[in-house]
């Protein structure tokens, strides 16, 4: 009986260290150190209503904007379905959705330089990956300059102050994060026509 009552007694202390005590600091020193990460990283328009998260790609499918990497969760950049559609190299379905969206890419963006990057047509890890490469974004330059009646450059050089170096200087490489760079799109040029994105 003995031993009972003190294997029940650290069943509790463990429960309320590890399941209450734990999680109240961590989430309390995040919201007092990171406030707006701790939060989400929600991101607001012009008019300040949250659109997002930096976190979690979006669909955006109208030529006046940058467009994602393809999302494999749930039904696409379904942030409650995180994941890959585990297809690998030697998969035909893999094979026909990639050789169409580069048909498509190549289609959509006429004027653009060289091949279709790799990675506007290969879905990440966790098929919510908000950012690419500065060199996949201005690829899509031209299409968004014509879309919007801008210039190449007036376009490319929100590329350019979109782009967020390496972590710590030398971690991980240069990214754009979609999102922001289409709201400093609109910020910069005027919104799309309502619900087109």
């Amino acid at each position: 009986m003995r031993e009972i009552l003190i294997a029940v007694r650290m069943t509790v202390v463990t429960l309320v260290l590890t399941g209450l005590v734990h999680p109240f600091v961590v989430t309390g020193v995040a919201q007092a150190v990171f406030p707006a990460r701790a939060g989400g990283s929600l991101v607001t328009d012009a008019a300040g209503h949250v659109v997002g998260s930096a976190l979690i790609a979006q669909a955006f499918t109208s030529p006046r904007y940058f467009q994602p990497r393809p999302s494999a969760a749930g039904n696409g950049y379904d942030a409650t379905s995180s994941g890959g559609s585990n297809l690998g190299p030697t998969s035909q379905k893999l094979r026909d959705r990639i050789v169409a969206d580069v048909q498509r890419l190549q289609k959509d963006n006429p004027e653009a330089a060289g091949p279709v990057p790799a990675e506007l047509v290969t879905a990440s890890a966790s098929g919510l990956d908000p950012h690419l490469s500065p060199e996949a974004a201005l690829w899509q330059v031209p299409r968004v300059a014509r879309a919007r009646g801008r210039s190449p450059a007036e376009v490319k050089s929100l590329v350019d102050a979109a782009v967020e170096g390496r972590t710590f200087g030398l971690l991980g490489e240069p990214t754009v994060n979609v999102l922001r760079l289409n709201l400093a799109l609109d910020r910069q040029v005027g919104p799309a026509p309502t619900g087109r994105r």
